[in-house]
């Protein structure tokens, strides 16, 4: 029996790649410093995976932005409109940044490639981009050279590589009159290039990371991938070939699964412990099994007891020898280290002890093969009896339940998730209250958090500055928000938290029921990390939570200001979320909460508020059997929260980087009088769902990208209203950015947005003139 692991957190314990990415793109640090500071994290993750007794340890898990991107420049799929970048450029980490964030400088402009969520994670990859005549080639050595590297420190890792088939799957055709998968032919060559130099270099492991066989796919996909590893077999007999599936169950695949000439083969026994045995009871003579029993997407404390039967009944129907154990998935969805949490005033020592991280889950896969040999040593069994105590601790707990929350969720009706009257007569109420203009112009809710605010915020909590001073300090910086809002005109401001740490974690810290950490992050995207909040118990909300901050930027205007709240299916998908109830009551839950905020903040006078769902997609199980019942509840969820409001109250939600033409119906199920969406990276190709759906309510198409430091003209911007007005009837669109701009630095966001307000008012007199 053998121990592996699919990925570990790439981020660093204390977020050095963020850090180093962002000083390198500021021009701070040279190429060769981000280099040697990327290779010290992933040669400390492969000693840290050594020294605990991992018996296969990963290589080509680590990335500078994305593992997808990185094959993309692996295999030369680079977007012809980057070959100037790549002329200017002396590395090929700028033509590698310029791919993940566009490009503006030098006398050239050039967009980024999409982005997208990683299959029903918060993790967002950059989408490959294919073209009929797409070429490949190796174009970067990096998967070799880690390898390469992980060999001169003793330790011979198991690369791993998103697989040919999945990669293809995870694209998107730029033109039409092909199929992606057209494309396999050309692109094996470059993988069995691959190959033969890690097998050079004595590689006996390889890692092909193939979600989609735990997906619905069609026929093609079926064959391209009996295709692709029936060759890979032909040209490497030997080698030993792990094919890794994760966040569902083979299901209807299991045949074609089971049937692939490889080596060994994954399954995810968290999300789909069932399907455990259709595979034992079908598995060939030869393939070696591997379970992934600990959580890589939770951060709960594995049960020993549970995971100890699992792996008793693989190995008493196949042996111990061709027993693989591991994560479920990669540990990129997981913290890196508890030892860190030492601030019990964040994180009780209580709570932590049910918790495990990235470090103590890689610790759990190795006591859990010590445990499951047949004489298991004393320290192996003092471990036992450790997670024993702990999993009946936190069963035990008088923290967990609260019998008034359990009560008001059990009472919810039908008539709590629905508003009054329809969309039509709440819209004649709003304009005659609102009184806004054609093409209103709004921002996503929040403005640029200077070094500066941070900082403000850090001393605050360590005591260095007294509240009233702190409150005094944002108060300046909201109303100086304020104003230049007025000046440039926006027709719809927000005061832009400046308050709030991450729209999920400020709302967590002003509920009970929650937890937080003090260095819990995961990579979001890119260089962007989150830290989200343990929800450990049932969820209710004590006071206000937003009304004070709302209330105060709307005294400083006649302008109407947004109040700006999280949605229940957000602050779920965005937490780690407790795993003794099922989701949908947790989030119920949650949507009472906001629901109590909601009336507040209409009881102060505000008139416009924003509940953002941008998880909401996210959220879909990937089988589309499942979706009905997901649907149903996190829809609900949503309109429990938002319809205990008058009429003339208008509620807005915020959704980015989904495809939804799958889903359109729900979306307008939620009933929300104004959606906006993230439609700039795609040329506002996603709002062809909406126009061919007939999309009854308002929806504000994003102008542009807030996710690249590139700032796109006024020109630009009306282009793309043009495109969306075509579609749209005029009426209904709303002119915004994509996303909130906390992340952005004020002189882009500046620039964009008086673009942003010229756009608005020169399409607004166009239309006048059409009139």
């Amino acid at each position: 029996m053998k121990t592996h692991n699919l990925g570990y957190p790439r981020i660093g314990s204390n977020r050095e790649l963020k850090k180093a990415c962002e000083q390198y793109w500021s021009g701070n640090i040279s190429l060769a410093e981000l280099l040697s500071k990327g290779k010290n994290i992933y040669e400390q993750n492969w000693k840290l995976q050594q020294e605990a007794g991992i018996d296969l340890i990963p290589s080509n898990d680590f990335s500078y932005y994305d593992q997808i991107l990185d094959m993309s420049l692996t295999v030369g799929a680079v977007p012809k409109r980057y070959n100037q970048v790549a002329l200017k450029s002396n590395n090929e980490m700028d033509l590698y940044f310029a791919m993940a964030r566009g490009y503006q400088k030098e006398g050239l402009d050039i967009t980024a490639m999409e982005m997208t969520k990683w299959l029903d994670t918060n993790y967002h990859y950059i989408v490959p981009e294919f073209y009929k005549d797409q070429e490949f080639k190796l174009f970067s050595n990096k998967i070799v050279n880690e390898f390469a590297a992980a060999k001169q420190l003793g330790i011979k890792s198991k690369p791993v590589i998103i697989g040919p088939v999945s990669y293809l799957l995870l694209g998107k055709e730029k033109e039409e009159g092909f199929d992606k998968l057209d494309l396999v032919k050309r692109l094996l060559p470059v993988y069995i290039q691959i190959l033969n130099e890690l097998k050079a270099y004595g590689a006996e492991w390889i890692q092909f990371d193939e979600p989609f066989l735990a997906l619905d796919i069609n026929d093609k996909a079926k064959e391209a991938y009996q295709y692709v590893y029936a060759e890979i077999r032909k040209q490497f007999p030997y080698l030993k070939i792990l094919v890794a599936t994760y966040f569902e169950g083979l299901k209807d695949n299991l045949t074609l699964a089971l049937s692939l000439p490889v080596y060994a083969l994954h399954i995810d026994l968290v999300r789909c412990p069932e399907q455990l045995d259709e595979v034992l009871n079908a598995i060939p003579e030869q393939l070696v099994l591997s379970l992934g029993i600990v959580d890589g997407r939770n951060i709960w404390k594995n049960d020993f007891e549970q995971s100890l039967a699992i792996i008793k009944k693989a190995t008493d129907k196949i042996g111990s020898d061709r027993i693989l154990i591991a994560p479920s998935c990669s540990l990129l969805h997981s913290p890196c280290d508890l030892d860190l949490e030492t601030n019990d005033k964040t994180l009780t020592p209580e709570i932590k002890e049910w918790l495990a991280f990235a470090k103590q889950k890689i610790d759990e896969v190795v006591v859990l093969k010590a445990l499951a040999t047949d004489h298991p040593d004393q320290n192996a069994l003092g471990k036992l009896e450790e997670n024993k105590k702990a999993v009946s601790s936190r069963r035990t707990s008088t923290l967990i339940h609260n019998e008034q929350v359990k009560q008001r969720v059990s009472s919810i009706a039908a008539k709590d998730a629905q508003r009054e009257n329809t969309f039509s007569i709440r819209k004649k109420a709003q304009q005659e209250i609102l009184q806004l203009p054609l093409f209103p112009t709004t921002t996503i809710g929040s403005f640029p958090q200077t070094a500066e605010v941070r900082s403000w915020r850090a001393r605050f909590k360590k005591g260095e500055i007294s509240p009233s001073e702190y409150d005094r300090l944002l108060k300046k910086e909201t109303e100086e928000t304020i104003r230049w809002q007025e000046e440039i005109g926006i027709d719809v401001l927000v005061h832009g938290e400046f308050e709030r740490n991450d729209m999920v974690e400020y709302f967590g810290e002003q509920l009970n029921g929650f937890s937080f950490t003090k260095n819990g992050w995961v990579q979001s995207y890119g260089s962007r990390c989150v830290k989200p909040p343990v929800i450990y118990g049932d969820v209710h909300r004590p006071a206000a939570m937003t009304v004070y901050w709302t209330a105060y930027a709307q005294s400083l205007t006649k302008s109407l200001v947004k109040g700006m709240l999280t949605g229940p299916v957000t602050i779920l998908q965005w937490s780690f979320v407790r795993n003794d109830q099922p989701r949908s009551v947790t989030c119920n839950q949650i949507a009472l909460a906001i629901r109590d905020e909601v009336a507040d903040l209409e009881k102060a006078g505000i008139k416009v508020i924003q509940i953002d769902e941008p998880a909401i997609r996210e959220g879909l199980p990937l089988r589309k059997t499942d979706w009905q019942n997901y649907l149903q509840w996190a829809v609900n969820a949503f309109k429990i929260s938002a319809s205990g409001v008058k009429d003339e109250t208008q509620i807005h939600t915020h959704m980015c980087y989904s495809e939804f033409n799958d889903i359109i119906q729900n979306i307008a199920d939620m009933d929300a009088d104004v959606i906006t969406i993230e439609c700039s990276r795609s040329q506002m190709e996603l709002l062809d769902a909406f126009a061919d759906f007939k999309y009854p309510n308002e929806i504000g198409p994003g102008v542009y990208d807030i996710h690249s430091p590139r700032v796109p003209s006024k020109d630009e911007m009306v282009r793309l209203l043009e495109k969306a007005k075509a579609v749209i009837p005029a009426e209904q669109l709303w002119v915004n950015p994509d996303c909130g701009l906390k992340t952005r630095h004020w002189p882009e966001t500046k620039s964009a947005l008086i673009a942003m307000v010229a756009a608005a008012k020169e399409l607004s007199a166009n239309q006048l003139v059409a009139y």
